[in-house]
């Protein structure tokens, strides 16, 4: 088949048997599991619908997300439909677990993006329609749980459409009735296409049933903003609005199709996916709509020559099967020992929520996961050229919450760094470094959810238990005042002797400056040979000062000195410089240094005052705020914090903005620290020395 506009050769039509890919997104809580387990009921795929509280969905299937309820990661799942192979990507809601929904999105023709009936949530959408858009993916907003709604629909299209950069096209209106409690609740729906009204059941397919005469105004004005929309794209469909010409379902229906694959509006459903209401409609809006995988290549500049090639966009670590790849094929097909680009592909295999299934052949379209293909990591293509990069995948997103980590059983600790380098593979939004300055090992990611999770998959999957804490802030200390010290060292230890004598003057310098060492020696009265070694003895005191922080921020002068011909040495000489600091530095006034960084947080505009009191409650300056480039109804808010006072802010900021808030920092600059905090960060390291 050919797309006579683009000239474009497509696989298939509708019918065709070619395969596509969906992903389900939208919030934590909007019900994206229970609609994937109506929509794979509803084709046949499984027998019965699965619940997500009782644990028997196909969908949030792994053991951390069985726990808690909610989407950890990916979760896919196929079906055929009306002679069509469909795969559903079901997503994680919450912002914390967004890298692998970006991922997903990355590979699919089309998306669904779930929400609630409540315009005050509709906010919680922003990042990922913002992602949606800038990607140019083609998107239906299914609006879910119509059967709890107790506002209006056009409040909810209104509030969508803030958030949303392209024309919004309501394609059904609820039919309502009244309840005996005095309110309403939703019995069916009015098509506007086809001006045909249905009515829901508990379970099966909607019951076609006579238009209510009541509804009838609401429909007409509904589908009549339906048109008006859909003519701003189409002269045809415009001149027949203008002369009050009822135009063919067939032109509209056509409408639909290339203003929804072009991403220049995006169609708006009703139903309910826990009961299946409105779900055979959503399907079949996607088997009419939804781009085949050529027009997907094209979108994002990829092959389609017929030439195999795959993106990896996710990777799993299993037990038995090893490394897992999962790709999207988008050229050609892959087999079983096949060689591409000179690596040898392993077993195929297809997921189906848990359960992976032998393949033999998949075919372009096609979602497969690779064993064992060790060198294919997400954001990375497998073609005839080898391996390489995929230039428009989604980079990880900076860490926003950090916890120090360490293995309850220290024969563990070489296992464990192996678990680390597993679980950042399989999730790159986590990060994992050796801090050298408080020795800790840190593991970063986007939230406290994350990184629980991540904790426990180290203790489940690759059985390392570990304790975690708080990550200690990188304090420095500094001197207030300069003095001169003397510092001789002698020892007699049967031969050869000790002997170093110097004499040296310590001064503050400006902030930012750290360690100077300055030679001011004169005559040779000391060696040229040990005076680096001075130098060496004073940067090594200086890792731990009088308040057991490093020392930055100071010069230190060799004026004078004595040596011995026999007895004297390097090592001599480095005593005496570690001597002379030990006994001057507390007479420099010490003081503890801060870190302080420069934070930025984006949030939505009506939580801006909220953010503002938040960050002057943790001793943050505040710059100033504006509207955050690119985001309608969202600003940035610019302020100076202690590090500190950072480390748990995610966990508040996402309280205060229906979790979709974030931040980014750096450094700035180290602050003077005293009274009360000061002294007990003083005591802390004190006692932590002893320990």
């Amino acid at each position: 088949m050919t797309d006579l506009k683009t000239g474009t050769i497509l696989s298939g039509r509708p019918g065709s048997g070619a395969h596509r890919v969906v992903a389900l997104c939208g919030p934590y809580l909007s019900g994206k599991t229970s609609l994937l387990e109506s929509l794979l009921f509803a084709t046949g795929a499984i027998g019965r619908r699965g619940s997500t509280r009782a644990g028997t969905s196909v969908g949030d299937g792994s053991q951390e997300a069985r726990k808690r309820s909610m989407g950890t990661e990916i979760n896919i799942a196929s079906a055929d439909y009306l002679g069509d192979h469909w795969t559903f990507l079901d997503v994680p809601g919450s912002i914390e677990f967004q890298h692998d929904s970006l991922a997903a999105l990355a590979v699919c023709d089309a998306a669904v993006i779930v929400c609630e009936p409540s315009p005050e949530r509709v906010v919680a959408l922003s990042p990922l329609v913002r992602y949606i858009e800038d990607n140019r993916i083609p998107h239906i907003f299914f609006v879910n749980k119509i059967d709890s709604a107790e506002g209006r629909v056009r409040d909810t299209l209104a509030a969508l459409q803030t958030v949303s950069s392209r024309k919004l096209v309501l394609r059904q209106v609820p039919i309502r009735k009244p309840t005996s409690d005095g309110g309403e609740e939703t019995i069916g729906y009015v098509d506007l296409v086809s001006e045909r009204a249905y009515r829901y059941k508990s379970s099966g397919a909607s019951d076609l049933i006579e238009m209510p005469a009541e509804i009838l105004p609401r429909e007409s004005e509904a589908r009549r903003e339906m048109l008006e929309t859909l003519s701003e794209f189409d002269d045809k469909l415009l001149e027949q609005l203008i002369e009050d010409i009822a135009p063919e379902k067939s032109l509209i229906y056509r409408d639909l199709h290339d203003e929804f694959s072009a991403d220049q509006i995006s169609p708006v459903l009703i139903g309910a996916g826990d009961r299946e209401n409105g779900v055979r409609r959503l399907l079949k809006a996607l088997r009419h709509d939804t781009p085949f995988v050529e027009e997907t290549a094209k979108r994002r500049d990829l092959p389609s020559n017929g030439v195999a090639m795959a993106e990896c966009f996710k990777v799993l670590h299993q037990a038995h099967a090893g490394k897992l790849s999962l790709c999207r094929v988008w050229s050609g097909s892959l087999s079983e020992g096949q060689t591409v680009g000179g690596v040898r592909i392993g077993s195929l295999f297809r997921p189906f929520g848990q359960r992976l299934d032998k393949a033999g052949e998949v075919k372009a379209g096609e979602i497969v996961a690779l064993a064992k293909v060790d060198a294919l990591s997400a954001g990375q293509a497998i073609a005839a050229a080898g391996i390489t990069p995929v230039a428009d995948f989604p980079p990880a997103e900076s860490p926003v919450f950090t916890l120090a980590l360490a293995a309850k059983n220290r024969n563990d600790e070489v296992k464990l760094s192996g678990a680390l380098q597993k679980i950042t593979e399989e999730d790159p939004s986590l990060a994992y470094e050796q801090r050298a300055e408080t020795h800790e090992l840190l593991l970063k990611g986007q939230g406290e959810m994350h990184l629980k999770v991540a904790v426990e998959k180290l203790a489940g999957r690759y059985n390392v238990a570990v304790e975690t804490v708080p990550p200690r802030v990188a304090y420095r200390e500094t001197i207030q005042q300069g003095t001169s010290q003397h510092a001789r060292y002698k020892r007699q230890t049967g031969g050869h002797g000790q002997f170093a004598d110097i004499k040296i003057e310590i001064r503050p310098l400006p902030r930012g400056s750290g360690f100077r060492f300055v030679d001011k020696i004169v005559g040779g009265v000391v060696p040229r040979n040990f005076i680096p070694a001075v130098e060496e003895g004073c940067a090594e005191f200086l890792k731990e000062g009088p308040l057991g922080q490093p020392v930055v921020d100071l010069e230190v002068t060799l004026v004078d000195g004595q040596y011995h011909a026999v007895d004297s040495s390097e090592m001599s000489f480095k005593m005496a410089s570690r001597i002379a600091l030990t006994e001057g530095l507390p007479k420099c006034k010490p003081v503890l240094l801060e870190p302080i960084l420069k934070v930025t947080v984006a949030a939505p505009s009506d939580a801006t005052s909220r953010i503002q009191r938040l960050i002057t409650g943790r001793r943050g300056q505040l710059l100033g705020y504006d509207a955050r480039p690119g985001w309608n109804g969202w600003d940035e808010v610019s302020a100076l914090m202690p590090e500190a006072e950072v480390a748990d802010m995610i966990v508040e900021i996402r309280s205060v903005t229906q979790g979709v808030g974030t931040y980014r920092t750096e450094f700035d600059h180290l602050q003077e620290l005293v009274g009360r905090t000061a002294d007990r960060i003083v005591e802390e390291t004190k006692k932590r020395a002893a320990a």
